[in-house]
């Protein structure tokens, strides 16, 4: 932390590159290498001049803690050329910098203070977004949705833990109750269905940020091959009358209203004697298992397969060859498409996603403790045993912001609403 880093921040070749410098030295490295002494340079503003012979360049300054990391900090623009980026980090490691590692500018953000560790992991998660709906989600956690809802929870479970442990500080008298059990319970209740509503929607931010699984299923030639090719808008399976073509599955993204949908075109659902083409309708049965929602088709005189499906997948029947439906002359697939996005799995009780597996089970386990607080609570157990599941919980959802609840913590929080002794 006491090392001024650089790095360069943009991809190389382009038309501009931006090389990001942050720590101590930032200034004074950078007046050894600039044609005008920045050491004095007011924050926020851009600075035009040369880097020795090597480029014509920008000079953004930023002072701490007023930047991305909380350091002094800067970004040299320059031109893109692969030479002049590394010419020009050549020069800063010359004068005092060193390369950061990666991810060391999101780190230093975090370690002093600027980021929490899920608005940190949300940098990650927005540069790596391949759609609106990821984008969104990233987007929202950095902004601190997430953070702040925890917080809510954190203050919350913070007054009952010290509730609690205001009463061990005066075990001596058996009849001092300042936690009104029947409230505790209405609140950590309250506070339980919270945590589990925000789990809950890991399987719905999981499938938008990998792809929205949807298998085609149905029986021999019914046209469930035309209708990825139709939907991708290429040829990507081979479409024949002969039956039993598809062995495998074949798989294919496109985006709808800003989210990815992962198409799965599968084997043909019949009785066959065929090994090899057993496999493959033992694959497509696998593939209606794991995928979100379930385009079932058909055709005229055609039943649709009898497969075993889940309560929570979602069925869209389409009876293909008809006048109001076919995928070979793409004729209905607009309203598929709409189908499609209304079927997108919702999340009812909250407007945070969650995307990351930690998170959900830092989650489960803040769940887990919470539900032995609620049946102690219950049972009528003493206040050091509910005081520690409590504390259990508090932990698990710090784990996710990234940092634990200390006892001078629950300490001021207990002399700041009560009064004792007074």
């Amino acid at each position: 932390m006491n090392e001024t880093i650089c790095a360069i921040a943009t991809a190389t070749g382009g038309a501009l590159g931006i090389i990001r410098i942050s720590g101590s030295q930032t200034l004074e490295i950078l007046s050894h290498i600039f044609t005008k002494d920045l050491t004095t340079a007011k924050p926020n503003t851009i600075h035009y001049g040369h880097i020795a012979d090597i480029d014509e360049v920008l000079v953004s300054i930023f002072r701490a803690p007023h930047s991305y990391t909380g350091e002094d900090s800067a970004e040299i623009s320059c031109h893109g050329s692969r030479y002049i980026l590394n010419k020009v980090l050549e020069l800063l490691v010359q004068n005092g910098c060193r390369l950061s590692h990666p991810g060391e500018f999101t780190q230093r953000a975090y370690l002093n203070g600027k980021l929490d560790l899920s608005q940190a992991e949300a940098v990650a998660d927005l540069i790596a977004s391949t759609n609106k709906a990821t984008h969104d989600i990233a987007l929202s956690q950095l902004r601190g949705h997430f953070s702040s809802e925890l917080s809510l929870l954190r203050d919350q479970l913070l007054k009952l833990t010290s509730l609690l442990e205001l009463e061990l500080d005066f075990s001596d008298h058996e009849d001092l109750e300042f936690a009104d059990r029947t409230e505790l319970l209405e609140l950590a209740q309250k506070i339980d269905k919270r945590i589990t509503s925000l789990a809950e929607t890991f399987h719905t931010g999981n499938a938008l940020k990998n792809g929205i699984p949807v298998a085609i299923i149905g029986a021999p030639n019914v046209g469930k091959s035309t209708l990825l090719n139709a939907l991708v808008g290429e040829e990507r399976a081979i479409v024949s009358d002969i039956q039993g073509t598809t062995r495998d599955a074949i798989e294919d993204t496109i985006q709808l209203g800003g989210i990815t949908f992962r198409f799965i075109d599968t084997a043909g659902i019949r009785h066959t004697d065929d090994h090899v083409e057993r496999l493959g309708i033992d694959r497509s049965l696998a593939a209606a298992q794991r995928a979100t929602i379930i385009l079932m088709m058909t055709e005229p005189g055609v039943p649709y397969p009898d497969i075993p499906v889940r309560q929570d997948q979602t069925i869209i029947r389409i009876e293909n060859k008809t006048e109001t439906f076919q995928a070979k002359y793409n004729i209905g697939l607009n309203d598929l498409r709409q189908r499609l996005i209304a079927a997108t799995p919702k999340t009812a009780d909250t407007d945070i996603i969650i995307t990351n597996a930690r998170h959900y089970e830092a989650l489960t386990h803040a769940h887990d403790s919470l539900l032995r607080v609620i049946d102690g609570l219950h049972q009528q157990q003493s206040g050091d045993l509910l005081s520690e599941d409590l504390r259990l919980t508090l932990n698990h959802l710090a784990d996710i912001t990234g940092g634990q609840i200390t006892p001078q913590e629950t300490l001021n929080n207990i002399f700041s609403h009560f009064c004792v002794g007074k």
